[in-house]
């Protein structure tokens, strides 16, 4: 181990030795003076401790997205000639909407008001 991940270990180890003995020693004062409830509390919390440990004591998981896949120049080129048709279209859909709305404008101009 490096030095800051022993120094961080013997921090982390001696944290979880007075986490157990407080929980300990107040699951047996609690008992002791008649409140199983709260006994039973500190059971929980020595438990739930010992769970959180199990768990974190595992180390990071590899993750199948920590590692960048090889990049195939094709595979570039072609997701580069998709987006410029998807822009095109884009275009062509944006142009015609234009169109229309200027029609629809030339017809509302030149219709002649309705008379009563």
């Amino acid at each position: 181990m490096e030095e800051s991940e022993s120094g961080t270990s013997w921090f982390w180890r001696a944290a979880a030795g007075v986490f157990v003995f407080i929980n300990l020693a107040g699951m047996v004062w609690a008992i002791a003076m008649g409140e199983p409830s709260h006994g039973l509390v500190h059971v929980a919390l020595l438990f739930g401790g010992y769970l959180g440990w199990k768990y974190l004591s595992r180390g990071p998981k590899s993750s199948a997205f920590s590692s960048e896949p090889p990049v195939d120049p094709r595979s570039i080129e072609y997701l580069q000639q998709s987006i410029d048709a998807v822009a095109l279209e884009v275009e062509r859909i944006g142009e015609a909407q234009r169109y229309q709305e200027k029609i629809q404008a030339e017809k509302i101009s030149k219709t002649p008001p309705k008379q009563n």
